[in-house]
């Protein structure tokens, strides 16, 4: 027992290195590029106050923001802030970063873990079905709806969902996570899973036809291997065949490419989340950006990168389950 906390300790102490310089690393270029723009905080700042300030107001702003410091210094005094868990003030929510953030991820992320389940899962179900028929109409029919899928823009996917199930059939709401007129408090967990359909569903299509194209010439590799040959020659059938040695040798690579599909569902996220109105990060970083909101485009800018570094730590840690050789790797 305690050498496998040992081992446990050692191995989140390298990735907890790793995550920290990745993010340090982060928030450089984000400082970089927020100083680098053309947009005036303060000018900015004082727009969404809706009122005029007089230039000693002005001057006032600027001193307490640290405007006239030098880029260094700034950028420590920011740092610093986010140490001690400040990140500062959203302009357009007026309320505190970390509390805008800390209620959209939870909207996001029940938003992207069903996007991130259902193309796992049907997109390695559905490229087992083709290794396992090639070339055969199973595999012509999947294979061409794959490259259509991967291939149409994640907003008019959504858009075109939305006009089909929620205008002219109505089976679902056109967006929002909850009902309109009704309390958070008095929603119900069908009424969130009703609103979170579409908008995952148009997320997970937009993943899934990469894993399920990756698994299927993955299996097919397998498939035509010297020892599947042998197997054949010994009278194994074809799904013993998968079971014995196609399964295990295509999941590690599956897995790699489901959670590398972490930062490409929050991308996704911010087009689907803007289609159907969903309250998440997604939206809040398009409103961010399109209203000047810097405290709180860096803090949803260090917050993902954290989550997606998160996603790829936990992918690293379930190879060594599956394959024992890695595992002796990362002790």
């Amino acid at each position: 027992m305690t050498g496998t906390a040992a081992r446990l300790a050692k191995i989140f102490l390298r990735y907890g290195f790793k995550i920290i310089t990745l993010l340090l690393a982060v928030s450089i270029v984000s400082f970089v590029l927020v100083s680098a723009s053309p947009v005036d905080p303060v000018q900015q700042y004082i727009l969404s106050l809706g009122t005029t300030v007089s230039d000693e107001q002005r001057a006032e702003i600027e001193e307490y923001w640290g405007v006239n410091e030098a880029p260094v210094e700034r950028y420590f005094n920011w740092l610093s802030s986010l140490l001690k868990g400040d990140f500062g003030t959203s302009l357009l929510y007026r309320r505190p970063v970390i509390d805008i953030i800390g209620e959209r991820f939870v909207n996001s992320l029940a938003l992207m873990l069903c996007a991130w389940v259902f193309s796992g899962i049907i997109g390695f179900a559905l490229g087992c079905v083709m290794g396992m028929y090639k070339d055969r109409l199973a595999d012509s029919i999947i294979k061409k709806i794959c490259y259509v899928l991967s291939s149409i823009p994640t907003f008019w996917l959504g858009l075109l969902f939305l006009l089909v199930f929620a205008v002219i059939l109505g089976w679902f709401p056109i967006g929002f996570s909850t009902p309109i007129g009704v309390q958070e408090s008095d929603v119900s967990i069908w009424q969130r899973l009703h609103h979170l359909v579409l908008p995952a569903l148009t997320l997970s299509l937009m993943s899934f036809a990469n894993i399920a194209l990756h698994t299927r010439q993955k299996l097919i590799d397998v498939l035509s291997s010297e020892y599947v040959l042998f197997a054949r020659a010994r009278g194994e059938s074809k799904w013993e065949i998968f079971k014995r040695h196609g399964f295990r040798n295509i999941l590690l690579p599956a897995i790699t490419l489901q959670f590398a599909s972490f930062a490409e569902l929050f991308g996704g996220s911010v087009l689907a989340e803007n289609v159907f109105s969903y309250p998440g990060l997604g939206s809040a970083v398009s409103a961010a950006g399109l209203n000047s909101d810097l405290p709180l485009l860096l803090g949803v800018t260090l917050f993902s990168a954290l989550f997606v570094c998160v996603g790829n730590m936990i992918a690293n840690l379930l190879y060594g389950l599956i394959d024992p050789q890695i595992k002796e790797a990362q002790e």
